[in-house]
């Protein structure tokens, strides 16, 4: 399962997922660049040998950016691991055009021009790759607790990692998607009230939120030789959850 001689590209890696990601990966020897908007990139990353490129992923020529400028850092790009995402909590009958509009702009977008920009650069390399989405369960169960706007949003990303999963068989890139449920992050844990947090945690069959580095693994092996025969897929990783 060694990713040596891989080259990656995190984005949401000051934190969360994409951090537990990007460190997964530089675990199992691949040059990894991540990519945050945040000022914590730098403090997070410093003096780990990754390459770190900022840039705000709402914006759409980010999405060109961010990967030419990894692809020239690394001398090419063979994995691609979109974690970046935003969850802003509204109720249904308060949600605002510029709600929608930030989900949609930062969840949904960012990943069909960067999907689309790194395939270019794959094709043109011509030795196939691994692009993963870092969906939702949400994307199923229509969200709780004011994500609507978000869950249709990660409902939006499932639907392009099927479609672009067709478009790029031929090439040898593989796409698919991992959707985590509760995860044990700041996002999450800044969002919730305790309460709930209590409840939302109780619906959950194995009884627990899920740490970063479990959806970790899971994305590691979708990018591992392993998944070769594995695209347009969703991995379910809710700890039992969606099995309601």
């Amino acid at each position: 399962m060694s990713l040596a001689g891989k080259r990656a590209v995190v984005t949401g890696a000051a934190g969360g997922i994409g951090a537990a990601v990007a460190q997964h990966l530089t675990n199992r020897g691949a040059t990894v660049c991540v990519v945050d908007k945040s000022e914590r990139l730098s403090e997070h990353w410093s003096g780990s040998g990754v390459i770190a490129v900022a840039d705000d992923l709402s914006q759409t020529s980010s999405a060109r950016r961010v990967i030419e400028a990894s692809a020239e850092a690394m001398g090419g790009v063979d994995l691609l691991v979109h974690a970046a995402g935003v969850l802003k909590r509204t109720p249904f009958l308060e949600v605002e055009e510029q709600d929608w509009e930030l989900h949609m702009r930062t969840n949904l977008r960012s990943t069909f021009f960067l999907f689309q920009q790194c395939a270019r650069i794959m094709i043109a390399q011509g030795t196939g790759g691994r692009i993963v989405a870092v969906a939702s369960d949400a994307w199923w169960t229509g969200g709780h607790d004011g994500s609507l706007a978000y869950a249709a949003s990660k409902g939006g990303v499932v639907t392009l990692v099927r479609g672009i999963a067709r478009e790029l068989a031929a090439e040898r890139i593989t796409v698919n998607a991992v959707a985590p449920g509760l995860v044990d992050t700041q996002m999450l844990r800044g969002q919730l009230s305790p309460q709930q947090l209590a409840r939302q945690s109780a619906s959950i069959p194995l009884g627990r939120l899920a740490e970063p580095g479990e959806v970790a693994d899971v994305v590691g092996f979708i990018l591992s030789d392993a998944s070769e025969y594995m695209t347009g897929t969703v991995f379910n990783v809710s700890g039992g959850l969606l099995t309601y």
